[in-house]
């Protein structure tokens, strides 16, 4: 089984610890740093699907919030693009479920965090507390997910809360960057897996 992880920043960069068998396969890891944003992360990682043929793709990362606290974890499974939901009544797609592929290959079907997200992207870093739908911001997930549904290949993404949007959130990102590096990585390697064990 192939597994891609990505991330935006090397900040963000964890190196997982998945148990080395699922059943009797064996799990090789990639990871991709995309860069910051939707145009430029939707790129690198097409580019990477295209190249190395993925079977899941695990998006790592901080987030900031307005709902939640600062070191909660939450697993997103739904994105919203907030610059597109402007446009909502223009009939513009601004909303991805990925649950479903996820559920197809039996993938993550355990991972809950602190409870399921709803990460809303956008090309823009929020610092002011706006009325944003959904649990957690991020600049770079709506355009993953849309990319592995196009190339049909399942997509989860795992946020660590770093800040809470109006309060300061550039200098809480970068403080909690390093928390933010131990807890995804203690998070991920605590799951035991992508597919449960029958144990």
């Amino acid at each position: 089984m192939r597994i891609l992880v990505t991330y935006a920043v090397q900040g963000e960069f964890t190196e997982l610890k998945f148990p080395g068998l699922i059943g009797e396969e064996e799990v090789q890891i990639g990871y991709l740093r995309t860069g910051i944003g939707k145009v430029k992360s939707a790129f690198y990682l097409a580019e990477a699907i295209n190249q190395g043929r993925p079977d899941l793709v695990v998006n790592i990362g901080t987030a900031g919030t307005i709902r939640h606290r600062v070191g909660d974890i939450l697993v997103c499974r739904r994105f919203i693009d907030r610059d597109m939901q402007k446009l909502n009544g223009l009939g513009v797609e601004w909303e991805i479920d990925s649950a479903e592929l996820l559920a197809q290959k039996g993938y993550c079907l355990h991972w809950d965090g602190n409870g399921e997200g709803v990460c809303n992207t956008g090309d823009s870093f929020l610092t002011e507390l706006l009325d944003v739908q959904g649990d957690v911001v991020d600049m770079e997930a709506y355009a993953q997910a849309m990319v592995c549904r196009a190339k049909e290949v399942p997509f989860i993404s795992v946020k660590y809360v770093t800040d809470i949007i109006g309060q300061n959130s550039v200098k809480h990102w970068e403080d909690k960057l390093a928390d933010a590096r131990k807890g995804l990585g203690e998070f991920l390697e605590a799951l035991g897996g992508v597919v449960r064990s029958a144990n």
